[in-house]
Protein backbone atom coordinates (compact mmCIF):
# COMPACT_ATOMS: atom_id res chain seq x y z
CA UNK A 1 0.00 0.00 0.00
CA UNK A 2 1.26 3.77 -0.82
CA UNK A 3 0.43 6.67 0.81
CA UNK A 4 -0.12 10.17 -1.06
CA UNK A 5 1.34 13.24 0.30
CA UNK A 6 0.41 16.97 -0.13
CA UNK A 7 2.36 19.30 1.59
CA UNK A 8 0.65 22.98 2.02
CA UNK A 9 3.81 25.22 1.97
CA UNK A 10 5.15 23.48 -1.19
CA UNK A 11 5.01 24.61 -4.55
CA UNK A 12 1.23 24.22 -6.20
CA UNK A 13 1.25 23.62 -9.59
CA UNK A 14 -2.15 22.78 -11.54
CA UNK A 15 -0.52 19.71 -12.94
CA UNK A 16 -2.15 15.90 -11.64
CA UNK A 17 0.75 14.71 -8.83
CA UNK A 18 1.55 14.28 -5.43
CA UNK A 19 3.85 16.46 -4.00
CA UNK A 20 5.13 12.42 -2.31
CA UNK A 21 4.47 8.99 -2.29
CA UNK A 22 5.16 6.30 0.35
CA UNK A 23 5.50 3.07 -0.59
CA UNK A 24 7.31 1.06 2.05
CA UNK A 25 10.38 2.67 3.42
CA UNK A 26 10.60 4.72 0.53
CA UNK A 27 9.28 7.90 -0.19
CA UNK A 28 9.15 9.28 -3.64
CA UNK A 29 9.08 13.01 -4.05
CA UNK A 30 8.18 14.53 -7.45
CA UNK A 31 10.08 16.65 -9.46
CA UNK A 32 10.30 20.62 -8.32
CA UNK A 33 11.98 23.27 -9.82
CA UNK A 34 13.53 26.59 -8.70
CA UNK A 35 9.83 28.52 -7.91
CA UNK A 36 9.20 30.17 -4.92
CA UNK A 37 5.87 28.66 -3.53
CA UNK A 38 4.34 31.55 -2.12
CA UNK A 39 4.51 33.85 -5.16
CA UNK A 40 4.77 30.87 -8.11
CA UNK A 41 7.61 33.37 -9.41
CA UNK A 42 11.12 31.38 -10.98
CA UNK A 43 13.58 32.24 -7.98
CA UNK A 44 16.09 33.93 -10.12
CA UNK A 45 17.85 33.70 -13.49
CA UNK A 46 21.05 31.74 -12.64
CA UNK A 47 20.86 28.51 -12.33
CA UNK A 48 22.49 28.45 -8.63
CA UNK A 49 19.39 30.53 -7.65
CA UNK A 50 17.24 27.93 -9.47
CA UNK A 51 19.10 25.28 -7.91
CA UNK A 52 18.94 26.60 -3.88
CA UNK A 53 15.10 27.49 -4.28
CA UNK A 54 14.33 24.02 -5.99
CA UNK A 55 16.57 21.69 -3.21
CA UNK A 56 14.72 23.82 -0.71
CA UNK A 57 11.21 22.74 -2.04
CA UNK A 58 12.73 19.73 -1.89
CA UNK A 59 13.51 20.28 1.66
CA UNK A 60 9.60 21.21 2.55
CA UNK A 61 8.80 18.12 1.06
CA UNK A 62 10.57 15.69 3.08
CA UNK A 63 9.72 17.72 6.43
CA UNK A 64 5.97 17.19 5.41
CA UNK A 65 7.04 13.33 5.73
CA UNK A 66 9.48 13.50 8.35
CA UNK A 67 11.92 13.41 6.77
CA UNK A 68 15.79 15.84 5.51
CA UNK A 69 18.04 15.83 2.41
CA UNK A 70 20.05 12.99 4.64
CA UNK A 71 17.65 10.28 4.14
CA UNK A 72 17.74 10.99 0.32
CA UNK A 73 19.13 7.97 -1.23
CA UNK A 74 18.69 8.63 -5.06
CA UNK A 75 18.68 12.46 -7.13
CA UNK A 76 17.57 12.99 -10.57
CA UNK A 77 17.93 16.28 -12.00
CA UNK A 78 17.16 17.47 -15.26
CA UNK A 79 19.10 20.54 -16.72
CA UNK A 80 18.37 22.80 -19.26
CA UNK A 81 21.56 23.67 -20.51
CA UNK A 82 24.91 21.01 -20.14
CA UNK A 83 26.48 24.69 -19.60
CA UNK A 84 25.10 24.49 -16.36
CA UNK A 85 26.37 21.34 -15.00
CA UNK A 86 29.34 22.53 -13.58
CA UNK A 87 27.93 25.10 -11.21
CA UNK A 88 25.16 22.38 -10.31
CA UNK A 89 27.57 20.35 -9.18
CA UNK A 90 29.56 22.61 -6.90
CA UNK A 91 26.31 24.03 -5.67
CA UNK A 92 24.69 20.26 -5.13
CA UNK A 93 28.27 19.52 -3.09
CA UNK A 94 27.30 22.52 -0.40
CA UNK A 95 23.75 21.27 -0.53
CA UNK A 96 24.07 17.19 -0.04
CA UNK A 97 25.92 16.33 2.94
CA UNK A 98 28.35 13.37 2.22
CA UNK A 99 28.24 10.24 1.64
CA UNK A 100 26.46 11.51 -1.36
CA UNK A 101 22.79 9.84 -2.99
CA UNK A 102 22.98 7.97 -6.04
CA UNK A 103 22.58 10.20 -8.68
CA UNK A 104 21.93 10.91 -12.63
CA UNK A 105 21.91 14.19 -14.68
CA UNK A 106 20.83 14.72 -17.81
CA UNK A 107 19.93 17.52 -20.06
CA UNK A 108 16.68 18.34 -21.27
CA UNK A 109 14.16 20.78 -22.63
CA UNK A 110 12.54 21.97 -19.17
CA UNK A 111 12.30 25.86 -20.39
CA UNK A 112 11.62 28.12 -18.72
CA UNK A 113 12.71 26.76 -15.60
CA UNK A 114 16.62 26.24 -15.76
CA UNK A 115 16.29 22.70 -13.17
CA UNK A 116 14.01 20.01 -12.02
CA UNK A 117 15.24 17.87 -9.05
CA UNK A 118 13.11 14.83 -7.85
CA UNK A 119 14.33 12.22 -5.16
CA UNK A 120 14.23 9.34 -3.72
CA UNK A 121 14.51 9.09 0.24
CA UNK A 122 14.50 6.10 2.70
CA UNK A 123 12.63 5.92 5.51
CA UNK A 124 14.64 3.73 7.46
CA UNK A 125 17.39 5.74 8.08
CA UNK A 126 19.91 8.34 6.99
CA UNK A 127 22.58 7.78 4.54
CA UNK A 128 26.08 6.43 6.14
CA UNK A 129 29.50 5.23 4.27
CA UNK A 130 30.42 2.27 3.88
Amino acid sequence: MSKAYHVSNAPEFPLPFSHAVVAGDFVYVSGQVGVDPQTREVAGTTIEAQTEQCFRNLETILQGVGLTLDHVVKTNAYLLHQSDIPAYNQLYAKIMNQPYPARTTIQCGIAPYLIEVDVVAYIGSTRERA
